[in-house]
């Protein structure tokens, strides 16, 4: 439903077809099924297990000699064998869903809307002709008080027509005749030569028929594989070649770098990312006039003889410098890029595997949570549930952002809260089996 709130607007009054929509819901479906399966898991693992500790069966398993982690086993199996199958489904199904939603919403874009004509409403849907209509009977498709406006082409001229009544009649699938009763046309006959005053005929007429062309208002598919992909439309093994050939581009940029290492005594370069934009050389002297003389401790003027080649060797010096710099700064400007470009790639690897673990540590964390709250109902499972999902997908959100801008490494901004939600969820388990708590590690003295 907030998939069609959000893009009824771009449905309505285009006359699609009803398989084309589901179609569209339907690869859109795809993305929520990967979001939505560790949120099921973490809510069934609250309320089943805070029903299992609400009605004391923990007590009687842990009277009759049971661990606690006997339980927990079957759903933790389960919720690996969820995982597996999400890995699947994220490489495989959820790239080409993805991309055929693209590609069905690009076609719906450029579709324009159905021929569909209402009372003193200018309508321009079809090429060529501008229509007014003032009054319609929807019940006989008949017309009245129709003015219509033809644009200039090589087949007819610029015309005026009005017309007291009217109606439509369908041409097959593709055409559309417009019927004119009682009416007169004034067409502005265009000069052979050009030049001139134009011409203008008026002309009266009982009948006047119009056949329209269809064929533009039809909805028509594109072929998706014709269209280029993003790393949302790829799978995990598209991206890996990605990566590969920009750390490829990377390596021979660095070895063009290396080719200027015999200058690093005439500038100094940033290697800081954030650096990229500012001043990132300096020369080892100052330019003031060309009357005054440099002096430095990697070469002097004075072997020369004459103030012009003093003057000529200079110039030639710092042109020469410029030259390097605005290499050297355009290879860090493509450097920096492909780096950002791979890291993009990357997060999105490592979510394909990081978003379905998540229903493995939602289980490890669940469970214990479940069973200390010892409330089995929906209302408490759903408030726990909101709090650690609002936690782990703004996690995961910044995590992406902070990856995409070389922060941190993609693997921790993907997996960093898996690491700590799994280490908690495992502490937890520990002391439901062993009673442990934090003060009997430390005790008093």
């Amino acid at each position: 439903m907030q998939f069609l709130i959000l893009y009824v607007d771009r449905l309505i009054g285009k006359d699609i077809p009803i398989p084309i929509i589901i179609e569209l819901i339907l690869t859109n479906l795809a993305y929520m099924v990967v979001l939505a399966a560790p949120m099921a898991v973490l809510v069934s693992t609250l309320m089943a297990f805070g029903k299992f500790s609400e009605l004391n069966e923990l007590t009687a398993l842990r009277s009759a000699g049971i661990n606690p982690l006997a339980i927990i086993r079957p759903v933790l199996l389960a919720s690996i064998i969820l995982s597996i199958f999400l890995v699947w489904f994220s490489n495989n199904v959820l790239p080409e869903a993805n991309n055929k939603a693209r590609s069905l919403f690009i076609d719906i874009r450029l579709k324009k809307p159905g021929f569909e004509l209402e009372p003193n409403i200018f309508y321009n849907g079809i090429d060529g002709y501008i229509f007014l209509v003032d009054e319609i009977n929807p019940e006989t498709d008949s017309l009245y008080g129709v003015t219509l406006f033809q644009e200039p082409s090589n087949a007819r001229d610029r015309a005026f027509i009005k017309s007291n009544r009217g109606f439509l009649k369908s041409e097959g699938t593709n055409g559309l005749s417009l019927i004119l009763e009682d009416g007169e046309m004034i067409r502005f006959l265009t000069s052979k030569a050009g030049q001139g005053r134009q011409n203008q005929e008026l002309t009266k007429f009982e009948k006047y028929r119009i056949t329209f062309d269809l064929s533009d208002l039809e909805f028509s598919r594109s072929n998706p594989e014709q269209r280029s992909r993003s790393d949302r439309t790829m799978s995990a093994q598209a991206m890996s070649v990605v990566v590969d050939t920009l750390k490829k581009e990377i390596r021979d940029y660095e070895v063009e770098v290396a080719e200027f290492s015999s200058y690093k005594s005439f500038y100094k370069v940033s290697e800081e990312p954030e650096n990229q934009n500012k001043n990132l050389f300096t020369l080892p002297f100052e330019v003031d006039t060309m009357d005054a003389l440099p002096q430095s401790n990697l070469f002097t003027l004075s072997t020369l003889k004459t103030k012009e080649f003093r003057d000529r060797a200079l110039r030639t010096s710092v042109s020469r410098f410029e030259d390097h710099k605005s290499k050297i700064e355009n290879i860090n400007s493509n450097m920096l890029w492909r780096l950002k470009r791979v890291n993009k790639y990357l997060v999105e690897i490592h979510k394909k595997f990081s978003i379905p673990f998540a229903c493995i540590v939602f289980v490890l964390l669940g469970a214990p949570i479940g069973i200390m709250t010892k409330r089995g109902n929906f209302g408490y499972a759903a408030i726990i549930s909101a709090v650690i999902l609002t936690i782990y997908w703004i996690s995961i959100i910044q995590g992406e952002k902070l990856a995409d801008r070389l922060f941190i490494s993609p693997f921790w901004g993907m997996w960093g809260f898996n690491v700590i939600f799994s280490g908690v969820g495992i502490l937890l388990i520990i002391h439901l089996m062993t009673d442990l708590r934090p003060t009997k590690l430390f005790p008093k003295r």
